[in-house]
């Protein structure tokens, strides 16, 4: 699943007419259909959830430049290949420490996993009372990918071995994906 492995999204609310970004670490309750993300306090985002609760929240995968000298037939445009999962839903801030510092928890358990050394949070009340949980209750998700998939077989092939090629693991990534979702004949 692309959410798994490249969690780092961007959340998007409209409030007043005007957009507010934010770019964040999530994590995935996928029985409950709830992310979940924090900000620091100072970030305004997430005061912004009282009158606009709607957000999009975004996870773009591997994506890459794809040239027309790929193609068997010249004439083509340069393009670009991505993969990219959008999640509407309705956010809400968790301004209580215990449901952050379980957030934080996991959050630490997942990416310090692994690690000779990993850090285990030690937050006290001070350092938790500097962050804001938000939890979005998922309405629907939404994939959208461009992976070659109105090429020629051979086209495609073409495009898997550039990427591999480039020795960029973006590409090589790009590349694996495309392979994974080729037509099976």
């Amino acid at each position: 699943m692309l959410f798994r492995s490249h969690a780092f999204g961007t959340l998007l609310t409209v409030a007043d007419g005007e957009p507010f970004v934010s770019h964040l670490p999530f994590l995935a309750d996928r029985a409950a259909g709830v992310l979940h993300c924090h900000v620091a306090r100072a970030n305004p985002h997430w005061s912004l959830f009282a009158r606009s609760p709607q957000v999009l929240a975004i996870f773009a995968g591997p994506h890459g430049y794809v040239s027309p000298t790929w193609y068997a037939e010249r004439g083509g445009v340069p393009t670009w290949n991505y993969t990219v999962v959008h999640a509407h839903g309705s956010a809400q801030a968790v301004d209580d420490a215990a449901r952050t510092r379980k957030h934080v928890e996991a959050l630490a358990a997942k990416y310090e996993r692994g690690r000779p050394a990993p850090w285990l949070p030690d937050y006290d009340t001070r350092r938790l009372a500097g962050i804001v949980g938000i939890e979005i209750c998922v309405a629907s998700l939404e994939g959208k990918f461009k992976l070659s998939q109105n090429r020629s077989e051979a086209d495609r092939a073409r495009v898997v071995a550039e990427l591999e090629a480039s020795g960029r693991d973006e590409d090589a990534a790009l590349a694996r994906l495309m392979t994974a979702a080729a037509p099976r004949s």
